[in-house]
């Protein structure tokens, strides 16, 4: 009886076990939930991972994009110190000037001997004789070598947003950024062609691209040069899309050409009125010397009058500075 007893505890343990086992046992749908859910951690652990090493690579990419730019406006305040004490022979690369100092120094010699000759053939004071001598001597050669700088200056900001255009598709047709240039130095108009020229030349002697740009604009010291010099030397460091980056550099130059257009054209008015007002005096002073040609005579004759021109010329002077101070609107 005990015995049967005993048997029939145990079967009925291992049939309770047994239906424990089947009812408490994981179904399919609960083995792929389990899986599911290993799955989306797994994935959620990579997106973590990977936005981790996605973030440390874009503060390094700012951090090596704000040394650069650090660096290369610290460059940029150097040449522009150095531009502003630039010497003769600089001036002279500047305005694209085949003859060097020695000859400026010939030239300014004979415009004074000339200048200063046809004072005295003409039979003006000693005075006015002394200040043509001084104005073709100091004046008219400095003069000639500013508006030479300026022309070419003119001339290089017009064609530079057509030469990088031109690195844009060679870079998206798969040419590297060196032949890029050189088709640039070969086949783009003057100015352009003159610096690109001298870029690859000083590439070709070792130079690196942060002393190339840098010589560059000690040659041509515009902003357009300084702002393609960060976006090579950037794309350089920290990697990029080279064509949309120069893509969107030449919108920005061809927008900064189009608003100075129109600032040019809404101040054409008060340059007209600047240049009317400016040669008024002038053309009052003829009128009244071929109507009365002695009444003006006490102005150049007397001490007086003579003070009077002198404070005129200036007043005049300081009028004319201010006006066109007010019409150059930097862009």
């Amino acid at each position: 009886m005990d015995q049967q007893l005993i048997i029939t505890i145990v079967l009925a343990l291992v049939g309770f076990g047994a239906l424990a086992f089947f009812m408490l046992a994981p179904t399919q749908s609960d083995k792929a939930k389990k899986r599911l859910s290993s799955l989306e951690t797994k994935k959620n652990a990579r997106r973590a991972s990977a936005a981790a090493a996605t973030d440390k690579e874009n503060k390094d990419r700012r951090r090596k994009v704000s040394e650069a730019l650090t660096k290369i406006d610290n460059k940029n305040k150097e040449v522009k110190k150095a531009k502003k004490r630039a010497t003769l022979e600089q001036k002279l690369e500047q305005a694209g000037l085949a003859f060097g100092p020695r000859q400026f120094y010939i030239g300014s010699v004979v415009a004074a001997f000339v200048l200063g000759f046809i004072g005295l053939v003409s039979g003006q004071k000693l005075v006015v004789t002394a200040g043509m001598f001084f104005i073709g001597g100091l004046g008219l050669p400095n003069w000639f070598v500013g508006y030479q700088i300026n022309r070419r200056q003119k001339k290089f900001v017009d064609e530079f947003s057509n030469a990088i255009d031109v690195i844009v598709r060679g870079v998206k047709s798969g040419l590297p950024v060196n032949e890029c240039l050189k088709i640039i130095a070969s086949e783009a108009p003057k100015p352009v062609n003159e610096e690109f020229e001298q870029l690859v030349e000083g590439f070709r002697i070792g130079l690196s691209l942060e002393q190339g740009m840098a010589r560059m604009y000690e040659r041509m010291p515009l902003q357009e040069v300084s702002f393609f010099g960060i976006v090579l030397m950037i794309q350089q460091k920290t990697g990029g899309n080279l064509a949309e980056a120069l893509t969107n550099l030449a919108g920005v130059l061809r927008g900064r050409k189009l608003m100075e257009g129109k600032i040019k054209a809404l101040s054409s008015e008060a340059k007209a009125s600047a240049m009317i007002i400016g040669a008024l005096p002038f053309l009052v002073m003829g009128a009244v010397k071929l109507s009365s040609p002695d009444y003006l005579d006490p102005l150049f004759n007397t001490p007086t009058g003579n003070f009077i021109l002198l404070g005129a010329g200036l007043w005049m002077s300081m009028g004319i500075f201010v006006m066109n101070s007010m019409m150059k609107i930097k862009v």
